[in-house]
């Protein structure tokens, strides 16, 4: 249960170990983006991050509906066993955060995750000096470009490319599809060209929301996302960067973490999980997104959110 279920703002979630307060950051448009401040135990100020989540229509905990990441509350419960604040909020048209989900940008994405981490910074019970980012998927991009431009003191990469956003997705259009069924294999060639040509639709369209094969899209996400390059942006962060992608994730190339490690001006603690996959649970079989629903029953993985928490602990404490 998220704070936002609780009849008083404030109230214990793990007694004698974190605190949790509802918490407004505001955008700057104005809008108010409703979240979950997750405070340890002990006298204040306390370091602390913003937590910044994959694509889609996610609420504070990472979950969109019956696709439940469940990743928010073990990674704040996680932070705050380590003396780690932490701040996750409900994405624009998400939970208590009002407005329309499909008409929001990657760009506006971002401006948001800038808002939050200001927001953060501004509470009396946070060290402003001692905040950072952790960011999964399209969180990670975010966080890649709030450390070149917001300068944290620490940022998290969860699963992030290091490559234009259209050839990222390219390759994991590749890699899904390799993972189809040995009976579906002769359909690639069909699939590569109806994708090309959504591809191409996709590009030129020009509106907040198109339709796509008879499915309202996201359009400007869409178009924006494929333009990002995060290059530039990683060679430009100046705080401690940690990287870590999973041996068996099919949307980011796992040799990105090299590229990361190469721009990143002072190196970045690089990691490959073996048997992870892209939604941070471990899998010993075969890698395939067929296989994530299966995955979604079980929690996060417990030691990646252990060395999340213990590296941001020792950098920012």
């Amino acid at each position: 249960m998220t704070g936002r279920n609780r009849p008083s703002g404030q109230a214990p979630a793990d007694a004698g170990v974190l605190r949790e307060i509802e918490m407004i950051a505001t955008a700057d448009d104005g809008l108010a983006l409703a979240g979950t401040l997750t405070l340890p135990a002990g006298l204040g100020p306390h370091p602390a991050v913003v937590c910044l989540p994959g694509s889609g229509r996610l609420d504070r905990e990472s979950n969109a509906g019956r696709l439940r990441m469940a990743l928010g509350r073990p990674l704040a419960t996680a932070l705050a066993q380590r003396g780690v604040a932490s701040l996750r909020y409900d994405r624009r048209g998400v939970g208590a955060t009002p407005g329309d989900w499909r008409a929001v940008g990657f760009l506006d994405n971002r401006a948001d995750a800038a808002a939050a981490l200001r927001g953060l910074r501004a509470r009396p019970e946070i060290r402003a000096e001692a905040t950072g980012v952790v960011g999964h998927s399209e969180g990670a991009m975010h966080a890649m470009w709030l450390g070149a431009h917001e300068h944290p003191a620490a940022v998290v990469l969860l699963a992030g490319y290091a490559r234009p956003g259209e050839s990222a997705l390219r390759r994991q259009a590749a890699r899904l599809a390799a993972t189809l069924p040995r009976p579906a294999r002769p359909l690639l060639p069909l699939l590569r060209r109806i994708a090309a040509r959504q591809l191409t639709r996709l590009a030129a369209t020009t509106t907040d929301v198109a339709r796509l094969g008879g499915t309202r899209i996201n359009a400007r996400w869409w178009r924006e996302q494929l333009a990002y390059d995060p290059c530039a942006d990683l060679a430009r962060i100046q705080a401690p960067v940690l990287a870590i992608t999973g041996e068996k994730d099919l949307q980011v190339d796992p040799g990105d973490l090299a590229t990361i490690a190469r721009l990143v001006p002072g190196g970045a603690d690089t990691r490959l999980i073996p048997d992870l996959t892209h939604i941070l649970r471990r899998d010993p079989g075969p890698a395939s997104i067929l296989s994530y629903r299966r995955q979604l029953r079980r929690p996060v993985d417990t030691d990646v959110l252990t060395d999340v928490a213990r590296w941001l602990a020792d950098r920012l404490h």
